[in-house]
């Protein structure tokens, strides 16, 4: 006799489903299935230790793991005892009536229909009374050869998702067997985990061998001179200019190549495979657009010196110092990069006309290109955590694929659409074509570790698709994470990889349960799903930032957000020109130009976010850093799961974190006491270099000199709450005074800039020009002896003298545009750079210059200065303006002597931090170093 089965409650997410078979995609309501996890982290981990390790070590410890993973294997094939002294493998399902029906389809490789988990084990009798469910052929669910339902033991296990998936339906087995069962599963688990870090170590130990073996270390070594036979591998790009000393260093190009043949300095010629880094200083414009258009395949015959790695465990053999000269071209590149080269740079053609943000910007959105990107926007990218979105990943190649397939959550379903549903293209043939656009997209937007990532997971779906099988993301992410470790095993030392990997992870276990939460109080659905996305991804990215950068962005999360909208039709339009541009140019120039605004839109996002205050916060580097920074988002997850019930407490929390980024001046002065009230001139901590704020005015400055890095001078003026500059000065064009002149533009109102009219180095004063001329802003030659008024600020320029000058200048620093100024009461003399000839014209020229309060001391303290002028001005404070452990020995200890023999004190930048001057109660110094404001007398 049997009952009628009860009906089931379906779960929410198949109730509210159109079709009767439920979501062909639902959330997973149950544990995720992370079986490939553990195998893919320790094929992670074995690729990153093996890679430089002893090759003895790796081979050891790659045969351990495979006999033990063989022993593992082999015990679980014995069959195990149960409780009748007989021994029997795992359970197998049963045929004929008493088979369990199968499962209904999965609908477009969903999930299937969901059952009540108390039908999972059929014979499960519950605690009162006990029960009988009917079952198909109408015998009872619990006989089973001849036994009766109450025959069934009492004490039953309650299993889990992951027992459902090996043991069947309505099958009723013995405690000690499925005791067995489980042990075996485990030591399974042990020995494919075993495997897979023998594989990827023993990948990773040919990998590395061949960075090591063959000549090209050895003459790396030994700092020699060879002539190569290279491949090469990668784009070739430009090295950010840097600052040395007062010169710029000028930008190299850098390629990765792999050295195939190589002849040493004594003729003997070796063939190699061996991975280089090719550097080359082109010397005209010229040549450097030819080491530029390399594409990857092409082969080179280079000549240069050799020199080891910057860092040991690196993935390139030497660094090869290329003469100079136009690249010499042996074999042209492959048909297929030609055409890829082609692409890229029909869409850089495309984009010519377009605003200089968008025009840099559009490329590196579509296909990684950013050799457009100018430092700054890179800059205001780093600081928002906006660069991923330079760096192309899987929306991208979602985006691509959503052509042929549709959406990605109808791909498996009749209703699909897309080219292929639109044309009727079969599954398999569907999924073959998706493998070939994704192959290509892989050699467009180049190999990078994040376009690798996608590919790998797309790939994984697609064959999901191609098959018929379940398309689950979580498996999928750990099956590309292994097969792209296997396949180079440099991506386990990756941080790009590392970050791509933990975004996509966080994106697909933390968002949807944060999203949940989020909708629960009240959150719209779409919000919610953003939101959580961005804080998700920020959450486990910013420790390993954190490693490289030593810094905290807090406008991450709504920088993200806000440019999220624009970042869809930008690549899609995007994608339309670069598709466009190889058949027909003024229609991609057409697409391009709608494409722009959104790119517009993302570039100004990032500058604005980046221009605020508190966008960063500096935190400790290193992987202490990245802890103790894990801990602080552990805590204030914790606290914000509480925090969201208090919808008060949660806007006080909100209108903090706004006030730490925005920073208001008067409420940083109270808390931080920095910068003082009534300041009147700051020396700006920016390193070597010199950048002087006067105070002309509520949010007015005028700058002298903007130091050698546009970051350290924004940040100064930031702190200071300087948005308006009528007149920004530069002493001499050397780069530790002008290099920074981009930083102390951004977000501010800049009426002119004065320079001085000695226009050398020629290279740097053509770079203010440029810079100068692309803001719109007037540059003006600083005349000897001109007088200038704003507000209670005025000044004359002292020097340069009218020719004939007393002495002749020697160079730029003799060129220095030298200040007396006058504020509040008190005198300052603001050198520049002026050497001791030049000191001494200029106590010549002007014998009237008296005693004065502040001296801004020439050269950054070097030794050479005039005793004479000191004596003659007899400072009361005398501020040097150097960076610590530079390489010039400024200050110089005499230097420093003889300035307090006259009474000065002296208070120098690389110490004491940025400093203040003050009329408070007389002449004061206000420190604004790490252990907070600190104040001195003069």
């Amino acid at each position: 006799m049997t009952s009628e089965r009860p009906p089931r409650t379906r779960a929410p997410v198949h109730a509210a489903a159109a079709s009767p078979r439920g979501a062909s995609h639902p959330r997973q309501e149950g544990p995720p299935d992370l079986r490939l996890v553990p195998p893919a982290l320790a094929a992670w981990a074995a690729a990153a230790l093996a890679l430089d390790a002893p090759p003895l070590a790796v081979a050891l410890a790659c045969t351990a793991a495979t006999l033990l993973a063989a022993t593992l294997l082999i015990r679980t094939r014995r069959r195990a005892p149960t409780s009748d002294g007989r021994r029997h493998g795992p359970p197998r399902p049963r045929h004929g009536p008493d088979a369990p029906s199968p499962a209904p389809p999965c609908d477009g490789g969903g999930t299937p229909e969901p059952r009540e988990e108390g039908n999972n084990v059929p014979g499960e009798q519950a605690a009162s009374p006990p029960r009988t469910v009917a079952r198909r052929g109408g015998r009872a669910a619990g006989a089973v050869a001849g036994r009766s339902p109450g025959a069934v033991p009492a004490a039953r296990r309650r299993l889990g998702p992951g027992d459902s998936r090996n043991l069947p339906r309505q099958q009723a087995t013995s405690p000690p067997r499925a005791v067995a069962w489980r042990g075996r599963r485990m030591a399974g688990a042990i020995a494919a985990l075993l495997l897979c870090g023998a594989a990827a170590g023993a990948v990773a130990g040919l990998h590395g061998a061949d960075v090591r073996r063959g000549p090209v270390p050895a003459l790396a070594r030994e700092y020699a001179e060879a002539t190569a036979e290279v491949t090469v591998t990668g784009d070739p790009r430009l090295t950010r200019p840097r600052v040395r000393g007062a010169a710029l260093a000028p930008a190299s190009v850098v390629l990765e190549a792999e050295a195939d043949r190589v002849t040493g300095p004594d003729g003997t010629t070796t063939t190699a495979r061996t991975p280089v880094l090719v550097t080359v200083h082109p010397r005209s414009g010229k040549e450097r657009t030819a080491w530029l258009g390399l594409l990857p395949s092409t082969r080179l015959r280079v000549h240069g010196r050799l020199a080891p790695p910057l860092r040991d465990g690196d993935r390139i053999a030497a660094v090869v110092r290329a003469s100079g000269g136009p690249p010499k071209v042996t074999g042209p590149p492959s048909a297929v990069q030609r055409l890829a080269g082609r692409l890229r740079a029909g869409l850089r053609t495309a984009t010519d006309g377009l605003s200089p943000d968008a025009r840099a910007l559009l490329p590196a959105l579509v296909v990684g290109d950013t050799s457009r990107v100018p430092p700054e926007l890179d800059e205001a990218f780093r600081a928002t955590d906006m660069l991923h979105l330079m760096a192309v990943s899987g929306s991208n190649l979602t985006l691509v694929l959503a052509l042929l397939t549709g959406p990605p959550q109808l791909a498996g379903r009749a209703e699909r659409r897309g080219l292929a549903g639109a044309l009727g293209i079969r599954l398999r043939t569907t999924a073959l074509l998706g493998g070939g656009l994704t192959l290509a997209f892989v050699i467009v937007c180049r190999p990078e570790p994040s376009v690798l990532r996608a590919a790998a997971c797309g790939l994984i779906t697609l064959l999901a698709l191609g098959t018929g099988r379940r398309r689950s993301l979580l498996p999928a992410l750990a099956a590309a994470v292994l097969a792209l470790v296997l396949y180079d095993p440099w991506l386990a030392r990756s941080y790009g990889f590392l970050l791509s990997v933990l975004a996509t992870g966080a994106l697909l276990t933390i968002a949807p349960g944060w999203s949940a939460a989020l909708q629960r109080r009240g959150v719209p659905p779409r919000a919610a799903e953003a939101l959580a996305a961005a804080a998700a991804a920020q959450a486990v990215c910013a420790p390993v930032v954190v490693v490289m950068a030593a810094r905290v962005s807090l406008v991450a999360i709504p920088c993200n957000l806000i440019a999220e909208v624009a970042v869809a039709p930008a690549t899609a339009l995007g994608f339309a020109a670069l598709a466009a541009a190889a058949v027909a140019p003024p229609l991609a120039q057409w697409i391009a130009w709608p494409a722009g605004w959104p790119a517009e839109w993302i570039a100004q996002v990032a500058r604005t976010g980046a221009a605020l205050p508190g966008a960063e916060a500096d935190w400790p580097d290193g992987w202490t850093g990245a802890l103790l920074l894990a801990a602080v988002t552990l805590a204030v997850v914790l606290a914000g799961r509480r925090l969201l019930r208090h919808r008060l407490l949660c806007a006080v929390c909100a209108l903090l974190v706004l006030l730490a980024v925005v920073r208001p001046a008067p409420l940083a002065r109270v808390i931080t006491g920095w910068p003082p009230p009534g300041w009147r001139m700051v020396a700006c901590d920016v390193g070597q270099g010199d950048a002087l704020v006067l105070a002309a005015g509520p949010g007015t400055a005028v700058v002298v000199d903007t130091g050698p890095e546009p970051r350290a001078v924004d940040r100064c003026l930031r702190s200071l709450g300087i948005v308006r500059i009528p007149l920004l000065i530069l002493t001499h064009f050397h780069a530790d005074h002008v290099a920074g002149l981009t930083g102390a533009l951004r977000g501010r109102a800049v009426g002119a800039i004065e320079t001085t009219a000695l226009e050398e180095p020629p290279g740097q004063a053509e770079s203010v020009r440029r810079t100068a001329r692309s803001a719109h802003i007037p540059v003006i030659p600083a005349r000897p002896g001109e007088r200038r008024r704003f507000g209670p600020l005025s000044w004359q320029v002292l020097w340069p003298a009218q020719p004939p000058a007393p002495a002749a200048t020697e160079g730029p620093n003799d060129a220095s545009v030298t200040l007396l100024v006058r504020t509040a009461g008190l005198t300052l003399l603001l050198l520049g750079d002026l050497e001791p000839p030049a000191q001494q014209a200029l106590l010549t020229t002007h014998p009237a210059l008296s005693e004065i309060d502040v001296l801004k001391v020439a050269h950054h303290g070097s030794a050479y200065q005039d005793p004479q002028l000191l004596r003659h001005l007899s400072p009361r404070l005398a501020l040097i303006s150097c960076g610590a452990d530079n390489p010039y020995g400024h200050p110089s200890p005499r230097t420093i002597a003889s300035l307090r023999a006259q009474g000065a004190a002296v208070l120098r930048t690389d110490i004491d931090g940025p400093i203040a001057v003050t009329r408070d109660r007389g002449l004061r110094a206000v420190l604004g170093g790490p252990g907070g404001a600190a104040q001195r007398s003069a």
